[in-house]
């Protein structure tokens, strides 16, 4: 059965061919809002065509839109979207995605010079074509080649949260698969960085074959790459890569562990393997004087023993703390997403988020949390109609009354998430934001100022007493944009002297601070706080990007301030 995310997916390539084409505007956004409608609808769409339910009583799905979803679920295809592919190359849809670009200018280039990906488009650059183009100019020449590199490397990975929504179908493909007896997913997804290259599909199965064959039958395959007999490597969309490798009941530990990586890590516990006459390699645990001779590899844990590890949980596996002499505590400790009892940033339609106050507490309460802080936009982000303290303090007595009528069953902290303007000061009076039960600072502007420009601006919002946290520290937004230049040394020393909380933004496009800056902060003894940054309901479900980047880092509860309960927030915020 199709995917919500699959119908998603189908409509947002829809948008952007559509775009490309020269499509009317009202069409595109019509593809894009349905898109979204469908990825925050909790129910299956399959399942509502199934049962014969009105798609169109969904925000955002129109006539026409409910009638492609039905298509989409009864095929599994969509023809409108194959004549697209060959009318434009699905390709130009990177090079859209490089700053400055856009449609007109992908299409003229595709036309004009026949560029349609990435590779053709450096090389154009690189000998002077492009800027021959009218339109472009040398100006616009050397931006696409400075900008380039982040669309390359947008083009080659996906983010934490596409990478999960092709595991989730892939799984729930092979789960019909009766051949299958266990089945993970490995590399980098499984160690949970921030962005994956390729997927890692492990399979114990008595019928490799009947695996394999049940595998290829996925719509999302472009191309098959490779079939051996236990391994199989295909194509999805966007030229992404699957590996699927079928192991042994006795290797499955072995593979697993090999497979998860990192390199460096798996070097460290090898050479500590070799050191007491055992080799560890994809199969098995081996004697090294006699490698028929199979010690271990069923499962992780027997491996890790054998070396004289606690089994150390993936998301750890750098090489960078695991081997360290508070390890096996810190396994035992690492923050889970059951610790995080509030979400300390986000957003409601005063702004530019999609949902009420009510709604986000309801939801937000629905996900076993105790307390949200409400931090809609200060006015200098007119294009969220950033609020004035006129309608700031409007909106206070609104979260007011809410918690009136919660009865403390559940708490609404009157927030702001005020920006840090041009010139150092804050967008919000001090007076204003004394009122406030939660505040965060946050650069939105100026990202092109010095370092010690932007650096000074953020300083002075740390030393500021209203401040309670800095959110998104760095401004980066991970394949579209790259960090300010901040000096994070500097900051994280004003943070720890001043005794305020640094955001780590669990939004995939952010996951800001990254785990190096998260794994130096809690290092300091800077508290941590890990926010959606949600601008709607089903934003509020990224907060497992958050955690997950977290425990990276080394992260244990006792480090971040929304693992505290409602009653110890109140007292440390000093809120009535």
């Amino acid at each position: 059965m199709i995917s919500n995310q699959e119908i998603a997916t189908t409509f947002e390539e829809m948008a952007d061919l559509l775009e490309l084409s020269g499509e009317n505007a009202f069409r595109i956004r019509a593809y894009r809002n349905g898109a979204k409608a469908i990825a925050d609808l909790g129910d299956s769409v399959a399942q509502w065509i199934l049962d014969g339910k009105d798609l169109t009583q969904v925000d955002g799905i129109g006539s026409t839109l409910a009638d492609k979803s039905k298509t989409l679920v009864e095929t599994g295809a969509l023809p409108q979207l194959e004549k697209l592919r060959a009318a434009v190359p699905p390709t130009l849809r990177n090079i859209m995605g490089i700053p400055g670009v856009g449609a007109k200018k992908a299409m003229k280039l595709f036309r004009e010079l026949s560029i349609k990906d990435l590779p053709s488009l450096r090389a154009a650059c690189e000998a002077g074509l492009v800027a021959q183009l009218k339109g472009f100019g040398e100006k616009t020449q050397a931006s696409i080649l400075q900008n380039m590199e982040i669309a390359e490397k947008a083009a080659q990975r996906l983010l934490m949260d596409a990478a999960e929504s092709l595991v989730m179908i892939i799984r729930e493909h092979m789960k019909s698969c009766s051949a299958v007896k266990r089945l993970e997913f490995a590399g980098s997804y499984r160690r949970g960085k921030e962005t994956v290259g390729d997927l890692d599909l492990l399979v114990t199965s008595e019928t490799p074959e009947a695996v394999m064959d049940h595998f290829s039958k996925l719509t999302q395959i472009q191309e098959i790459i490779q079939r051996g007999e236990t391994k199989m490597s295909i194509r999805v969309a966007d030229s992404f890569q699957v590996d699927l490798r079928v192991v042994e009941d006795a290797s499955w530990g072995a593979a697993l562990q090999y497979f998860t990586g990192s390199k460096e890590h798996n070097v460290r516990v090898r050479g500590m393997a070799k050191a007491i006459g055992l080799k560890i390699n994809e199969y098995g645990v081996f004697k090294s004087e006699d490698e028929s001779c199979r010690v271990a590899g069923a499962n992780e844990e027997e491996i890790y023993a054998l070396v004289g590890m606690p089994w150390v949980p993936p998301e750890l596996r750098e090489d960078r703390l695991e081997f360290s002499s508070g390890a096996k505590e810190l396994f035992t400790h690492l923050i889970q997403m059951e610790d995080i009892r509030g979400d300390l940033h986000m957003h409601t339609t005063a702004t530019d988020g999609e949902s009420s106050i009510e709604e986000m507490a309801q939801a937000a309460r629905a996900r076993g949390l105790q307390y949200i802080a409400i931090t809609d936009h200060s006015k200098r982000v007119s294009m969220a109609r950033g609020l004035d303290e006129t309608r700031l303090r409007e909106q206070w007595k609104e979260i007011d009354t809410f918690n009136q009528k919660s009865n403390g069953q559940f708490w609404v902290l009157k927030g702001i998430e005020v920006d840090i303007l041009e010139n150092g000061s804050l967008d919000i009076s001090d007076d204003c934001l004394a009122e406030a039960d939660w505040v965060t600072a946050s650069v939105h502007y100026g990202q092109r100022q010095s370092r010690e420009q932007i650096t000074d601006r953020i300083l002075n919002a740390i030393q500021n007493p209203n401040v309670h946290a800095i959110s998104h520290p760095t401004g980066r937004l991970i394949s579209r944009r790259e960090a300010y230049d901040v000096d994070m040394a500097a900051v994280m020393q004003a943070a720890k002297e001043s005794n305020k909380i640094l955001e780590l933004n669990a939004n995939p496009y952010r996951l800001d601070l990254n785990d190096i800056h998260t794994m130096t902060a809690v290092q300091l003894g800077i508290e941590i706080v890990i926010n959606t940054d949600a601008h709607s309901i089903a934003n509020l479900d990224l907060m497992k990007y958050g955690v997950r980047q977290a425990r990276r880092a080394g992260v244990r509860p006792s480090m971040v301030f929304n693992t505290l309960t409602l009653d110890e927030v109140k007292k440390r915020l000093g809120v009535a």
